[in-house]
């Protein structure tokens, strides 16, 4: 049987990803170019004491600044591809973050956090979900303490003078309403 189709985007925040990976490639080619500085003027160092040698060191000056060139072109897009997968293990993440809170805001506590196996930052999947299983558990003895207040009140509604009634009655109406949207928060 064949495995199931499985969908993978490297580029998950194409601006960080990329500028970030850059960032690494420049620095490190920057870095790295260092030795093929060195390796050239020490041949030319080379080539001024033999100079009966100046044309054949100067030929192989030449062919060893285009392979190191070439060298240094290939680590580059090498560095960057490589940079690329590791971010992708950071963005896909925070990504995922931000969707979850967005998802949270209008829909309320529907499902839990879970990152791909592999990428970093489970455990902050963990802690989000352990505090949102705290704001759940804190929503609920709320909703049951409001409805508690409620049922107070519209039993001390029986006993208050008539313009009194209409202030409780209010009330009464807006802390339900508070139940209501806890309750629809909440699941």
């Amino acid at each position: 049987m064949s495995k199931p189709y499985k969908r993978s985007i490297i580029i998950v925040d194409s601006k960080f990803q990329l500028r970030f990976s850059a960032l690494i490639c420049i620095v490190i080619l920057v870095l790295s170019a260092f030795y093929p500085l060195v390796i050239y003027q020490v041949l030319t160092n080379i080539s001024e004491k033999f100079p009966q040698s100046a044309e054949h060191i100067a030929t192989m000056k030449s062919d060893l600044l285009n392979f190191l060139i070439l060298c240094q072109a290939f680590f580059g897009i090498l560095i960057f591809v490589v940079c690329i997968f590791f971010t992708h293990k950071v963005a896909g993440p925070l990504y995922k973050l931000k969707q979850y809170l967005a998802g949270l805001r209008h829909t309320g506590f529907e499902r839990k956090l879970s990152f791909r196996e592999g990428d970093y930052f489970q455990d902050v999947a963990d802690e989000v979900n352990l505090t949102v299983e705290y704001f759940q558990t804190h929503f609920k003895e709320d909703t049951v303490y409001i409805d508690e207040i409620c049922n107070y009140l519209k039993n001390l509604q029986q006993v208050v003078p008539d313009d009194k009634k209409l202030i409780l009655s209010d009330v009464v109406t807006k802390l339900k309403s508070m139940e209501g949207r806890f309750n629809e928060f909440i699941g």
